[in-house]
């Protein structure tokens, strides 16, 4: 619990091992007994078939809105299923007060079809500003951790996302065809050129680790809801990498970003990632 007059770098200084514990315990009570385990009444359509919720994605997300909630008073929690329920609650982004930014189950699709490619993410943020993130994959026992100038790390070890080999392909990660409109369509074609070889991306937590790990060169990603990004872009910026939206400006978690967008593992490959991206308009 946050003591009087402590500062958040306080806090975390004191408490980023319980947000860690909070985190696994959260996957081992609520998603790690689901996993390949869904009976057909835990999964349900939201907004189409490709964007799908479960029991663990509700029940994950209260677990952490509960702890995280008590762990730090007079803090709020945007998470992707509150807002479902509740859209006027992302607002809290724009206040004063410390948010936790929760995406219980990011890569829910792959968690459905029982693939390891899921993750539960957290992020703490405080006037738009990311000071901390968690990136847990349980099923396959990772965590990747940032605070905000002191680091990016993968199970203790530290990240360094290094900047790609010259001369080579960039290996870049883009929106899913399922989840772009024709407009978004066209502005990512700006990547199907010469030196650069787009993917459809799957989660985006995992996807901003292997940015952060220089297994992956960069992503092209055109929405920008905060649960999705908030982690990862904290946790890239942290091992050395850089994000840009297509207009040349860093991206912003309170939104209002000009999209598409991209994180890269260097400056320099973010510059030429946003410059395809805004060729392609």
């Amino acid at each position: 619990m946050i003591e009087e007059n402590e500062t958040i770098d306080e806090f975390l200084g004191r408490h980023a091992a319980d947000v860690e514990e909070a985190v696994r315990q959260a996957a081992a009570a609520e998603i790690m007994p689901r996993f390949r385990q869904l009976a057909d009444h835990e999964v349900d359509q939201k907004a189409g078939p490709h964007d799908l919720v479960t029991d663990a994605d509700r029940l994950a997300e209260k677990h952490l809105t509960e702890v995280l909630g008590a762990l730090l008073p007079g803090s709020v929690v945007v998470g992707e299923e509150t807002v479902d329920a509740d859209p006027a609650s992302y607002e809290a982004l724009q206040g004063d007060a410390p948010v936790w930014i929760v995406d219980p189950v990011d890569g829910t699709r792959q968690f459905v079809h029982g693939d390891t490619g899921f993750c539960t993410l957290v992020a703490l943020a405080q006037r738009g500003v990311v000071l901390a993130s968690w990136t847990y994959a349980p099923a396959r026992d990772q965590l990747a951790t940032a605070i905000r100038g002191k680091g990016a790390y993968l199970d203790g070890v530290r990240l360094r996302s290094g900047a790609p080999e010259p001369g080579r392909d960039l290996d870049v990660a883009t929106s899913h065809p399922d989840y772009t409109t024709d407009e978004q369509k066209r502005q990512l074609l700006g990547l199907w050129t010469d030196g650069v070889r787009p993917r459809p991306c799957g989660s985006a937590g995992l996807e901003y680790l292997a940015v952060a790990r220089g297994e992956l060169d960069a992503t092209a990603f055109s929405w920008d809801l905060a649960w999705d990004h908030a982690a990862g872009i904290l946790l890239v910026e942290e091992a050395g990498g850089a994000h840009l939206t297509h207009a040349g400006e860093p991206f912003r978690i309170t939104g209002g970003n000009a999209l598409p967008f991209t994180t890269a593992r260097d400056a320099a490959t973010a510059r030429r990632v946003a410059g395809l991206l805004a060729a392609g308009r």
